[in-house]
């Protein structure tokens, strides 16, 4: 089971990006296939500069309820934003990048989860 501090940013996060106007957000549950964290967010920017946005936004949202990122990766080129907050990884994808490394397949074992569901 998930724990509840993962859930609590997963929300959160998941909030932060619907307030940018992410496009096709989705949750991954892969508590239960990985080691790696809880849970995988995963969204898309149209642009660079939304993509930069969105990963502030989630940034922001998580630092004001006490949780720092202990790894960003991508920011400055802003085609894959990863977030790594332990227990969440969120990744912003521009959509052509999101497209091509179709990480959704790739962690398909996972359970997709709605935000209600947090």
């Amino acid at each position: 089971m998930a724990d509840v501090l993962a859930k609590e940013m997963a929300k959160l996060a998941y909030q932060a990006l619907e307030d940018k106007k992410a496009e096709d957000i989705k949750i991954i549950d892969i508590n239960e296939v990985s080691v790696l964290a809880d849970y995988f967010i995963i969204a898309s920017g149209t642009n660079r500069n939304q993509v930069q946005a969105l990963a502030d936004n989630v940034e922001e949202t998580l630092g004001r309820a006490g949780y720092q990122p202990k790894q960003t990766e991508g920011y400055r080129t802003a085609n894959w934003i990863l977030l790594d907050y332990g227990d969440l990884i969120v990744h912003v994808f521009d959509s052509e990048n999101r497209l091509f490394y179709d990480l959704e397949r790739i962690w398909r074992d996972g359970k997709d989860i709605s935000a209600e569901e947090l």
